[in-house]
């Protein structure tokens, strides 16, 4: 089945219906594996290099501070207990890995729900194309004018080339994304305002993340 959308041209004009597969951008929400992807995404961005130094780590220790008895002070056996000042630390951080996955099913359908949101919402974009002949972050800034973008705004094209005009023009812009249509992830969507993308990138999305 498909549902139709009306694209615009750079100048902020509708030109024509663009139909879109109700398989991908029209599927009911799936709060629970939005969270889910979320929370698997951030959780494998995570460095996991915090470290603490254990009793077994830290210097000092191997002599007895003082005898077993007739000082009047409480048993010590050494100085890196952690219970004195330098000692070592009980349970604390060690490098890991928080990386973990799940099932490619369950992120595409989360995928499905994120896209078909943005259009459920009013707030996605759909251009006939996206392409400037000379970086321009004034150019850029005075399309998405055009457009009526306001807040944070995620722009998705079929491919998208570091040193290309577009790239360089939205990389000064804060509240600007670019990515390519493999990059289109759950987080990133959720986290802007407004989904902005390309009949070409619309074509793939629909190729790959079709059920």
């Amino acid at each position: 089945m498909t549902m139709m959308i009306q694209t615009l041209d750079m100048n902020g004009t509708a030109t024509t219906d663009f139909a879109l597969n109700e398989a991908v951008f029209g599927v009911a929400p799936l709060p629970q594996l939005l969270h889910d992807v979320v929370k698997m995404q951030l959780a494998n961005r995570r460095q996991g290099t915090a470290s603490t130094r254990t009793r077994s780590e830290v210097r000092g220790g191997g002599k007895k501070p003082w005898k077993q008895k007739g000082t009047g002070r409480a048993r010590a056996g050494t100085r890196r207990s952690p219970l004195w000042r330098g000692g070592g630390t009980v349970f604390g951080p060690k490098p890991r890995s928080y990386y973990y996955e799940v099932p490619r099913q369950v992120r595409a359908a989360a995928l499905r729900s994120a896209l078909s949101d943005k259009v459920r919402t009013g707030r996605l974009i759909v251009l006939d194309s996206l392409s400037l002949e000379e970086p321009s972050t004034k150019a850029f800034k005075a399309l998405l004018e055009r457009l009526g973008v306001q807040g944070r705004a995620l722009i998705v094209t079929d491919h998208v080339q570091r040193d290309s005009a577009t790239a360089k023009s939205c990389r000064n812009l804060p509240q600007l994304t670019l990515v390519p249509t493999q990059g289109l992830n759950v987080y990133d969507i959720l986290r802007h305002d407004v989904l902005i993308m390309t009949k070409s990138a619309v074509d793939v999305a629909e190729e790959v993340w079709q059920p």
